[in-house]
């Protein structure tokens, strides 16, 4: 019974990586309808930055922050100079580009910090608690993913400046006619997807190693989770990343063997949109034509 509890409260942390990196997934895609393949890269890119400014001499939470900040401005840059000249392409050329960002990103980090495995610290420690079940790592993982996730709600429900973004993805043409300056909350969209894609780098790197591949099984997750939960919904892509956490280490453990963990994402992902293609918190649209 202590194995199968441990099992799960291992998968909610690990649920909570996922559902970061889900998180930032919802947003961009709430902003552009579009799913960007290159999260992860961006993700593992900011990461790296992190890393140079901790082996630098800064403390913990100033490199952390300072990493947010970057990733942010990436994020938007990305927005400003990349992908809003694609606005009106069609989906292939889209999907083209994002695809062409993560080679680009991937090799990039290769020549710039090498790919050599390193470690990478964890603020929280690696004591156990709640009697052994779980690491200080893994608990405060979770902890910063419930924050994340109020903090967006908060931003996004109460604040001129969210509201004005909810606007924008609902209806950009609409929202032009009443002031709201589109151009700028796309791109804070992709800053925002940018900073938190951060955050669950740095929650994952003392998990699995920093190396240049480290978000590539992270990012099936994400996308299982954020397929699951409701692409378009962020509480969704929480829930459905904690929920992809705790399949994924119950039944690697006691089904399938960790050998074809990933393969059960790949085919969670295909079940959902057979089954329901809205996810469990999506709305199903339906348009009269």
């Amino acid at each position: 019974m202590n194995g199968l509890l441990s099992q799960v409260l291992a998968g909610l942390a690990t649920g909570g990586i996922y559902a970061s990196l889900a998180l930032s997934l919802v947003m961009i895609y709430r902003s552009t309808h579009h799913v960007n393949f290159a999260q992860g890269e961006m993700a593992m890119f900011s990461t790296f930055v992190a890393a140079l400014l901790v082996e630098a001499g800064w403390p913990y939470w100033a490199a952390f922050f300072a990493t947010v900040a970057f990733a942010f401005v990436m994020g938007a840059l990305i927005e400003a100079t990349l992908i809003r000249r694609l606005r009106n392409a069609p989906v292939l050329s889209i999907v083209v580009v994002f695809v062409a960002l993560l080679v680009t990103l991937h090799s990039l980090a290769g020549w710039l910090f090498g790919y050599a495995i390193r470690p990478f610290p964890t603020p929280f420690g690696d004591a156990g608690v709640a009697g052994g079940l779980l690491s200080a790592h893994q608990l405060g993982v979770i902890g910063v993913t419930l924050l994340m996730l109020a903090l967006i709600y908060a931003f996004f429900r109460w604040s001129p400046l969210g509201l004005q973004m909810r606007a924008t993805a609902e209806n950009p043409t609409s929202s032009r006619l009443v002031g709201v300056r589109v151009n700028r909350m796309l791109a804070l969209g992709w800053g925002l997807a940018g900073a938190v894609g951060a955050v669950a780098g740095m929650m994952v790197a003392p998990v699995v190693f920093l190396d240049v591949h480290m978000m590539s099984g992270v990012l099936v997750y994400a996308f299982a989770a954020a397929v699951l939960g409701g692409v378009g919904s962020a509480p969704g892509a929480v829930a459905g990343g904690f929920i992809v956490g705790v399949l994924e280490n119950l039944l690697g453990t006691y089904v399938v063997g960790s050998e074809l963990k990933l393969t059960m994402a790949l085919v969670l992902i295909v079940v959902v949109l057979v089954a329901r293609p809205a996810g469990l918190f999506g709305k199903a649209v339906v348009v009269r034509v």
